[in-house]
């Protein structure tokens, strides 16, 4: 489908040539260009269709690349691409080699921040003001921050240092009062009770108007009516959070508005402070389905435009929503806490939500705090379970261990999306948290290789443990076919007895494991296959007696080879003095490009025939 102006934007400058009325046919254009698209590659729908008006503004009032924006997360970034001449590459967004969904800076010279997690893009801008003022700079910082990421605590920590280093940058809150979900917390009741009074900005302008006629005053005179001017300010209104940590605030208003966006713009610039702009939206805006549903067309897989359906059906339970019943069932008899990050739905924790909400806490999009939290309740005798992606895990490090791991309290971590995740790329691979977590005293480290054996995880891990547990679990929904065991022996499970190689597979690694035993098993090399269960503490017996009566060892992890579940083995090997040639698979000191799982999976040998490849090699340059 032809657009009559969007065909012809290919930069920045494009843009700004607008006037308002091209401007408004062209925010049609590219949400029916997102639409379409979208509804072929999936990606973020939602976010990115409710800032349209408020990136053109931004593209009309500003000069990129020499000024600067940073995206907050990043997933709303898709119509700032647009403009920046990577239309024509949408058709392969979040694919193998193709578009990332997020800003990235090897990409174009206009993502000036590489993005994907919340709450860091005020701190980011500040950074960037600072510098651009050492540099003797004049160009501007703008940071675009949804409520949602507002919830985070590092944004916080970064607007009370910026309002006393007066550095000149704006921070633009797109409140559409959602994040994935609805927002909760305090915060987003109070952006919905932040109103304009209208007196003090026109008196603001008067003012301004007045001190532009005496260019040239003297520093000692615009200070004493800089105090002038906000003391009358106290007077008419109560001040915001944001006028009182020292940025000049601006808004509420429409962020759908081009002609006042850009208006409230073009005064932000020539404000000496740092200044918060403050804009309302609406979340899919402009296609019926996403804003009837702004939850379900957050992050959307291929679907249908007419009727806003799904094109990929599901077809059987996720492990998410195996741990979403687990908890329910669980709860029926027993006394604990879940607690998410802004996740509810993702995790599969909705119906518990539901069933149990005295016992369910949503604490948004603040992983430190959702740890610590934990780490209270567990500490007064309520255990808590913690459902968080593996991704968002490391936000909460020193939480994990301070808090929890030291005083070794019984607070579980049901780790979602681990290992490779399809299309969101180095920014949401789920790789380091066994590195992580397995060098945490008290840590206890489970990975089950199906969906079945999850719940024999979680029952283990909530009914027999009194410490830290963690509990890894992928997004997909391959699994191995395996009998399901008691976990209370902490052994690992022997699936398949051989005398040539010992394979050794860390939790959905089990599947692939398998499949090479089978493939070499038809070339007359008879293998071993261990599925280790627990990472922490390794089933050292076990593992020794494998790896003796085997001529090689390989062991297999959807996680990082450097510091990960190999390294410990051939540790382990090492120390027990077994001369057991031991071949680590895993991905390798580098971040994990955006492709499909299976893709990731396939380029670093993470199969069943890229381990029996493996296995071939080294039995060659063994001579065996």
């Amino acid at each position: 489908m032809t657009h009559k102006i969007l065909d012809n934007i290919n930069s920045p400058q494009d843009v700004a040539k607008l006037d308002y009325n091209e401007l408004d046919i062209l925010a049609s254009e590219i949400r029916d260009f997102l639409i379409r698209h979208l509804a072929k590659t999936g990606g973020h729908l939602a976010s990115n269709l409710g800032v349209v008006e408020i990136t053109l503004a931004l593209y009309k009032v500003f000069s990129f690349p020499e000024d600067k924006i940073v995206f907050d997360v990043g997933h709303q970034s898709y119509v700032h691409k647009i403009l920046t001449g990577r239309k024509d590459r949408f058709d392969m967004l979040r694919q193998k080699d193709g578009l990332s969904g997020f800003p990235k800076r090897s990409e174009s010279v206009y993502d000036s921040f590489n993005t994907g997690h919340s709450s860091t893009s005020i701190s980011a801008a500040e950074g960037m003001a600072c510098a651009r003022d050492m540099r003797g700079e004049k160009n501007h910082i703008i940071a675009l921050i949804g409520d949602g990421a507002m919830t985070g605590g590092m944004a916080f920590e970064a607007l009370n240092d910026s309002g006393t280093m007066h550095k000149n940058f704006i921070v633009i809150l797109n409140d559409n009062q959602m994040s994935i979900a609805e927002n909760v917390g305090a915060m987003s009741q109070y952006f919905r009770r932040i109103s304009t009074n209208k007196e003090y900005f026109q008196l603001k302008r008067s003012l301004e108007r007045t001190l532009l006629k005496f260019p040239y005053m003297g520093k000692n005179i615009i200070k004493f009516l800089r105090y002038i001017k906000t003391r009358i300010k106290g007077i008419l209104f109560i001040p915001t959070i944001f006028d009182e940590m020292g940025f000049a605030y601006i808004g509420p208003f429409d962020g759908h508005n081009v002609k006042l966006l850009c208006k409230q713009l073009k005064r932000a610039k020539d404000v000496d402070c740092p200044v918060f702009i403050h804009i309302h939206t609406k979340k899919g805006k402009g296609y019926t389905f996403a804003e009837d549903k702004p939850s379900k067309f957050h992050g959307v897989s291929q679907f249908n435009i007419i009727t806003g359906e799904n094109l990929k059906k599901k077809k059987m339970s996720t492990y998410s929503d195996v741990f979403g019943c687990i908890m329910v069932e669980l709860a029926k008899k027993h006394k604990f806490a879940c607690i998410t990050p802004a996740m509810t739905m993702g995790s599969g924790l909705l119906e518990f939500s539901k069933k149990y909400p005295d016992r369910f806490f949503d604490v948004a999009i603040a992983e430190q705090h959702a740890v610590t939290f934990a780490a209270g309740l567990a500490a007064n005798g309520m255990p808590a379970v913690v459902a968080i992606y593996s991704t968002f895990l490391q936000r909460a490090y020193d939480q994990v261990l301070h808090d929890v791991c030291l005083p070794r309290l019984h607070v579980v971590f049901a780790i979602d999306r681990a290992g490779a995740v399809s299309g969101d790329g180095e920014t949401h691979q789920g790789v380091f948290d066994m590195n992580m977590l397995v060098s945490m005293p008290n840590m206890t480290f489970l990975t089950p290789a199906s969906r079945e054996e999850l719940k024999e995880c979680f029952t283990y891990a909530m009914l027999e443990c009194d410490g830290p547990v963690a509990v890894r679990y992928p997004k997909g929904k391959e699994e191995a076919s395996l009998q399901v065991l008691p976990y209370h022996d902490k052994k690992a499970q022997v699936l398949r007895q051989g005398n040539d190689v010992c394979i050794l597979s860390v939790g959905h690694m089990t599947k692939a494991a398998l499949e090479a035993a089978d493939i070499l098993e038809k070339e007359n090399v008879s293998c071993s296959v261990l599925h280790l269960r627990f990472i922490k503490p390794l089933d050292e017996e076990t593992i020794l007696e494998c790896a003796r009566s085997a001529k090689m060892c390989l062991t297999v992890e959807d996680g990082m080879i450097c510091g990960g579940v190999g390294e410990m083995i051939v540790n382990l090997l090492g120390r027990n003095q077994v001369a057991c040639p031991t071949v680590v698979v895993g991905y390798p000191d580098t971040f994990i490009a955006q492709a499909t799982a299976e893709e990731i999976h396939e380029e670093y040998g993470l199969t069943g025939a890229g381990i029996a490849e493996t296995i071939r090699r080294k039995m060659c340059d063994m001579n065996l």
